[in-house]
C-alpha cells in the first residue's frame, strides 16, 4: 500500500511512526512532514490546506490511501478534493468537518442527536456575551466559534478576562463549566461503523497543577486506571451513535477520526468539544499501544469496510508523553533555537525544521514529545522522563506532573 500522511507536526510523525510499522505499507510520503518524519518517509512539498494541489500530489504518487491528520485542510475541503480524484482518504468531508469547525454547528447536532453535554450560549457582541457569563457564573467558560489550533478556550474565574476574549475572538460560545476530569475518546468511524481507541487523558494548562494559560497540550497518558467502568460503552452508546446517526440525517455522514473531548462529571459523561481529527498529544501515546496495523485500519475505514475489520489488539501497559515547548509557550513562542538529544526513540518531532547545515532548529511553540511506554504508568512516566532529560533547547519548558496523579491513584471522580 502506497500511503500519503498530510501534515508536519507531533501528530503527524506519530501517525508516521504507526503507517511505517504496518507491513502492508510499502511506501510512505508525507506532505510537509517534518525532520523526524523524514526517519520513516518521503517527504514532499504541499500547502495542506489546498485541495486542488493535494489530490494532485495523491494522483501522482499513485497513492493507495491518504490520510489526513490537521483540522484545517479538513475543513478547507481536502478530503472532498482527494475523494473527487478516486482516491480512498481518512478524513471527514468539509461539511463533516463543521463539527469540529463550528462550536455552534457542533451544539446543533448534539441538540438534535440528544447527546449530553453543557448549556451554552453563541455570542456575537458584548452584550450578549455579557448576559452569557451571568447565566452560567464562574468559572467562565469561553470558547472561538472556528478554528484556534487548540488555544481557542479560555475558562476563567475572571469575568472581565472573559469578555475581552469573547470580544477578541468576535464570535463565541460560552457554556456552563463541567467539573470533572476531562477524558479525549478517538473513534474511527467509516460513518456507519465506528470503533473506539483506547482513553487518554491531555494536560491543556501550560503549567504544574493545571496553572497557566490553555495550550495546545503540554503531555497525556494512555489508559485511564481511575475511568468509571464501562465509559466508553456508555460514550459509544449515548454519544458516538446517535451523533453519527444524526449527521447521515443531515446529510454529512461522518467518515475518518471523531475525537470525542468528554468531562467525567457526577451525573456522568458529558461532552466538552467534538474534532474531526486525531488529537495531539493524545495520539502520540494511543498510538503507541496499538498494536493493530494502522494503515489497515484506516484504510478500512476509508473504504466503508470497517464493520469487517478484526477487533483491535493492545500492548499491555502504559503510555505517557512529555511535551517539550519552546521559549515563551504559549503567548510568544521563540524559535530557531538549536536543538540537541532529539535523534532518539522515543522523541517525536512537533515543531522543528533543519538549517541549512543539517542543524536540528526549533520551529514552533510544542518542539518534542517525549513519548514512552512501560508496564504501568510509573514506569511509563520514567522513561519518557529520562528522554525529556537529554533533550537540550535553550530556555525549554516543560511540565513535570505529567500521569503524576493517575500513577499516584489520586484521580478522584466527582459524586
Amino acid at each position: 500500500m502506497r500511503v500519503l500522511l498530510i501534515g508536519g507536526g507531533g501528530r503527524e510523525h506519530a501517525l508516521a511512526l504507526g503507517l511505517a510499522a504496518d507491513p502492508s505499507v510499502d511506501h510512505l510520503i508525507a506532505a510537509p512532514g517534518n525532520p523526524g518524519i523524514a526517519e520513516v518517509a518521503e517527504l514532499r512539498t504541499v500547502t495542506p490546506t489546498d485541495p486542488d494541489a493535494v489530490a494532485a500530489l495523491a494522483v501522482e504518487t499513485n497513492a493507495d490511501l491518504v490520510v489526513i491528520g490537521p483540522e484545517a485542510p479538513l475543513v478547507a475541503g481536502v478530503a472532498d478534493a482527494v475523494r473527487a480524484k478516486g482516491v480512498a482518504v481518512f478524513g471527514p468531508s468539509a461539511a463533516a468537518a463543521r463539527l469540529e469547525g463550528s462550536k455552534t454547528y457542533a451544539k446543533e447536532i448534539m441538540a438534535a442527536a440528544g447527546v449530553p453535554t453543557a448549556r451554552a450560549h453563541t455570542c456575537t457582541d458584548p452584550d450578549a456575551a455579557a448576559r452569557a457569563l451571568d447565566d452560567f457564573g464562574a468559572p467562565y467558560v469561553v470558547k472561538d466559534d472556528g478554528l484556534a489550533a487548540g488555544k481557542g478556550v479560555v475558562v476563567t474565574d475572571d469575568r472581565e478576562a472573559a469578555l475581552r476574549h469573547a470580544a477578541e475572538c468576535g464570535r463565541v460560545v460560552i457554556e456552563e463549566y463541567l467539573s470533572g476530569p476531562e477524558v479525549s475518546l478517538f473513534v474511527v468511524t467509516d460513518g456507519e461503523a465506528a470503533v473506539p481507541l483506547l482513553p487518554a487523558q491531555d494536560f491543556k494548562r501550560v503549567g504544574d497543577g493545571d496553572t497557566g494559560p490553555n495550550t495546545g497540550g503540554m503531555g497525556a497518558y494512555a489508559p485511564l486506571p481511575w475511568a468509571p467502568p464501562g465509559l466508553v460503552d456508555e460514550v459509544m452508546a449515548k454519544v458516538v451513535h446517535p451523533t453519527l446517526a444524526e449527521l447521515r440525517r443531515a446529510g454529512n455522514p461522518f467518515a475518518g477520526l471523531l475525537y470525542v473531548g468528554l468531562a467525567i462529571t457526577a451525573d456522568g459523561p458529558r461532552v466538552i468539544e467534538f474534532n474531526a481529527r486525531f488529537g495531539d498529544p493524545e495520539t502520540q501515546v494511543v498510538l503507541a499501544l496499538l498494536e493493530t496495523p494502522l494503515a489497515g485500519l484506516l484504510h478500512a475505514a476509508a473504504t466503508g469496510t470497517l464493520a469487517g475489520h478484526p477487533p483491535l489488539r493492545w500492548r499491555p501497559g502504559a503510555g505517557v508523553t512529555v511535551v517539550v515547548a519552546s521559549d515563551g509557550y504559549p503567548a510568544a513562542p521563540r524559535t530557531g533555537d538549536v536543538i540537541a538529544g532529539a535523534d532518539r526513540p522515543g522523541i517525536i518531532h512537533a515543531g522543528t525544521r533543519r538549517a541549512d547545515d543539517g542543524a536540528l532548529l526549533s520551529a514552533g511553540g510544542r518542539v518534542l514529545c517525549a513519548t514512552a511506554t512501560g508496564a504501568d504508568l510509573a514506569a511509563a512516566r520514567e522513561t519518557a522522563y529520562a528522554l525529556v532529560d537529554g533533550v537540550r533547547l535553550d530556555g525549554s519548558h516543560h511540565r513535570g506532573d505529567i500521569a503524576l496523579a493517575a500513577a499516584e491513584g489520586r484521580v478522584t471522580l466527582p459524586g
